[in-house]
């Protein structure tokens, strides 16, 4: 198939790519490069891709625009000039913290930009947008484990806004114009090529240079972290598990419309997330306790049921053999190493 992966060199958009591309699929990716972290990781992946096709002498499998969502003829003249047999939309501003400091680039990449996605799939009757939501949708939600039918109107954070008006937008699309929409919700997604913001990467770079790692809350918070290979596998399962129209005894909805949770389903203290790291360093941490930051929340766990009924998902990478396959990667790259032959 001719697919379109948007964020193609952001950390999931690079894995799905990956993917998307031993399975002989023709991935177009578009990404703008920004510099909410450095451009630099993302243009090492981009390279990464381009050797892996090489080596699987695939090289008209993928193809690289630089393009910014909020750029709408440029959006509508890539759909106009392919016939997207799926559209992957990974690309969005993460983070939880920054949305406090920045918000207007929330608006303008996760408002704006997915709007420009969804005209354009609707004026090219693409037929099956997956896009990404996110965990933090669920705000302050006591009931665990999370599942999709829990109220999710009082997002905590900006970026959580967002994410959940990407979710009704979405719906008002799929009823509108018949266009089937997936949404996936990512529970605290880590691996190799990973996020430098994130926890575990920022973390990890303290302690090889024998610097404090600041630990909110003492650590009693859990996180459903989801090792980017599960993520991938049920990514990739999703995408040709097109929604039908099922009618909404609830909501009286009859759109092609589906929301899924997409997560380990096994939440860990942030404690025992630390200590998997010191682990895998072979390296103690030094700890800064500090209280709970604003935005974030104190438990997030993945009701995965339904991923796992509909297309088979199961997530099946331990924290300790995940955070040993990061920080092989993390020690090389850090170090110089940036070969393709890494593993993922």
């Amino acid at each position: 198939m001719k697919i379109l992966v948007t964020g193609v060199a952001g950390f999931i958009g690079y894995h799905v790519t990956k993917e998307l591309i031993a399975q002989n699929h023709v991935v177009y990716g578009i990404d703008n490069l920004n510099d909410y972290y450095d451009p630099q990781l993302k243009k090492d992946r981009l390279v990464d891709l381009q050797q892996h096709c090489e080596t699987l002498e695939k090289s008209n499998n993928f193809k690289f625009e630089l393009m910014d969502l909020v750029d709408s003829p440029a959006i509508n003249s890539l759909f106009a000039n392919n016939n997207f047999d799926r559209v992957i939309h990974l690309a969005a501003q993460a983070g939880v913290r920054y949305s406090i400091e920045n918000p207007k680039a929330y608006i303008d990449s996760n408002i704006v930009g997915f709007i420009n996605i969804l005209e354009a799939c609707r004026a090219q009757n693409t037929p099956h947008l997956v896009y990404a939501s996110s965990s933090s949708v669920y705000g302050m939600n006591n009931k665990i484990p999370f599942s999709t039918t829990d109220y999710t109107d009082n997002p905590i954070s900006l970026y959580a806004a967002t994410k959940k008006s990407n979710e009704i937008m979405a719906h008002s699309y799929s009823h509108l114009f018949d266009i089937p929409t997936t949404g996936l919700r990512f529970f605290t997604v880590y691996g190799p090529w990973g996020r430098p913001d994130m926890a575990y990467f920022s973390f990890s770079k303290a302690i090889c240079l024998g610097e404090p790692i600041k630990v909110f809350n003492k650590g009693k918070m859990e996180r459903d972290f989801t090792y980017i290979d599960d993520i991938v596998n049920g990514i990739v399962k999703v995408m040709d598990k097109i929604p039908a129209a099922q009618p909404n005894t609830k909501t009286q909805s009859t759109a092609r419309y589906k929301i899924y949770n997409i997560g380990n389903n096994n939440p860990i203290t942030l404690e025992k997330f630390i200590s998997s790291i010191e682990s895998a360093l072979g390296k103690k941490a030094i700890k800064k306790e500090l209280p709970m930051q604003p935005g974030d929340v104190p438990r997030t766990y993945a009701d995965v049921d339904d991923l796992i009924k509909d297309v088979g998902f199961k997530p099946s990478t331990t924290i300790e053999t995940g955070m040993a396959k990061f920080a092989d990667w993390y020690l090389k790259y850090s170090t110089g190493e940036k070969s393709s032959n890494n593993e993922n």
